[in-house]
């Protein structure tokens, strides 16, 4: 018995519980029941039976088309005991026996088919010698066999295990024929004639549902043409861009702007790269490739810095002519031939007039500081008195001294204390 319900469930998983058919749930209906019970045989040997007959009633309704809910109701006369471990004293007269249980039907086919195998599994409660309760758990397999007017045969045999101390494990199997519950027959509506349909424009769709009935459309849009938002001439199922005017070309989407820079495409000469307009779409130039476009450059042509708009970067050239102005130990006179080096520098100012020049006078360490500092500042006027006196304007220069604060090589050894001795210029932009 054990191997059979074992082997139903295995069918359960295996079968495919999505077969397609027109299917209907069943019906609530009430069956008439006749079984067998079968417990555990007894170790007594006054002769006790072990099987028993018994009836009841099985309300079936359907869940689904394959799945019916089950609950049954059956009474049994048993002599007592009828199990060895159920300390009862013998009963010369069989005593009554009642049961109750509800579970679910899984069949493998539908109600439509003549024979349809399931297996069934649920919960339930038995009432002996009127004082005792067990519970048990009904599993099983059975048949359903397709009758009149929507009654069916069923074949079932399960095993009640046990499921409290006092039940004993046993098996029931049993036969039934169910009724359906029919009410009263609804009396047909009878329906007035349909309406005369009337569609003016010929689209499939009548006029008293066309909410365009003079123009052809299509049902999706209640009778009306396809909509073209955009009133660009391409419909809103053919338009990429439908809220958007565009045109044909680009499926309904205006010309694209890849680089987003406001010149379309189709009119960019560097549709990847943002420009402007007057450019058309390129970016503003670069002629010298110095980093400064054209519209900022003030030296397009030649390669400068943006510190000088574009312009030369004149600081190397103020190095290479400091570097020319040495002093000797305690002097402030630089040769007229030295000096007029500064022409070029005064060439470049005039040239670059946002340039200004700061000029700086150095010393070495030897001397005191209170010598040094004056003697700093008298060198840097060798140089600022030469530029005013070339035309430079005072307000584009600056001069100062820094005594031996500043030196660019070591003061301890001759050659370093006259390179130390010195005037430095730098260009501020």
């Amino acid at each position: 018995m054990k191997k059979f319900i074992y082997l139903a469930f295995i069918c359960l998983i295996t079968t495919n519980v999505y077969a397609q058919d027109t299917a209907t749930v069943k019906a609530p209906s009430l069956a008439i029941k006749v079984g067998l019970l079968d417990f555990k045989k007894t170790n007594h040997t006054d002769g006790l039976t072990t099987t028993s007959m018994n009836f009841g009633f099985e309300y079936l309704q359907g869940v689904t088309k394959k799945v019916d809910v089950v609950a049954n109701m059956l009474m049994s006369s048993l002599r007592y005991p009828y199990y060895t471990s159920l300390k009862m004293p013998t009963n010369a007269n069989a005593l009554g026996y009642f049961s109750f249980d509800i579970g679910l039907n899984y069949k493998f086919l539908t109600d439509e088919k003549p024979v349809v195998p399931y297996v069934t599994g649920g919960m339930g409660v038995a009432i002996e010698r009127v004082d005792n309760v067990t519970g048990y758990a009904p599993v099983g397999a059975g048949l359903q066999i397709k009758a009149n007017r929507g009654s069916f045969i069923f074949i079932q045999a399960t095993h009640n295990a046990e499921t409290s101390a006092i039940t004993k494990k046993h098996n029931h199997y049993s036969i039934a024929y169910s009724l359906p519950l029919r009410g009263k027959d609804k009396k047909p509506v009878l329906l007035p004639p349909a309406p005369v349909s009337i569609d003016t424009d010929n689209d499939g769709v009548v006029d008293s549902l066309d909410k365009c009935p003079t123009q052809a459309g299509t049902a999706k849009y209640n009778g009306c043409p396809i909509p073209d938002t955009d009133k660009d001439g391409i419909n809103d199922e053919e338009d990429k861009c439908p809220t958007q005017v565009g045109t044909a070309k680009y499926k309904g989407c205006p010309i694209p702007d890849t680089d987003k820079d406001g010149v379309n495409d189709e009119e960019d000469k560097c549709p990847t790269v943002a420009g402007l307009s007057r450019y058309a779409g390129c970016p503003i130039p670069d002629t010298d490739k110095d980093g400064v476009n054209d519209e900022e450059d003030k030296c397009p042509t030649e390669a400068g810095i943006a510190a000088n708009h574009g312009c030369e970067d004149i600081q190397p050239m103020l190095n290479d002519i400091a570097n020319s102005f040495k002093f000797a130990i305690g002097k402030t006179n630089i040769a007229k031939k030295t000096l007029s080096k500064l022409d070029a520098v005064v060439a470049a100012l005039n040239r670059y007039q946002n340039v200004h020049l700061d000029i700086i006078g150095n010393t070495d360490n030897t001397g005191k500081k209170k010598i040094n500092q004056p003697l700093s500042v008298k060198r840097a006027a060798v140089v600022y008195n030469y530029l005013v006196k070339k035309g430079v304007v005072v307000e584009r220069l600056a001069k100062q001294g820094v005594a031996d604060s500043n030196p660019i090589e070591s003061n301890k050894t001759s050659k370093g204390r006259a390179k130390n001795r010195r005037t430095d210029m730098k260009a501020n932009y």
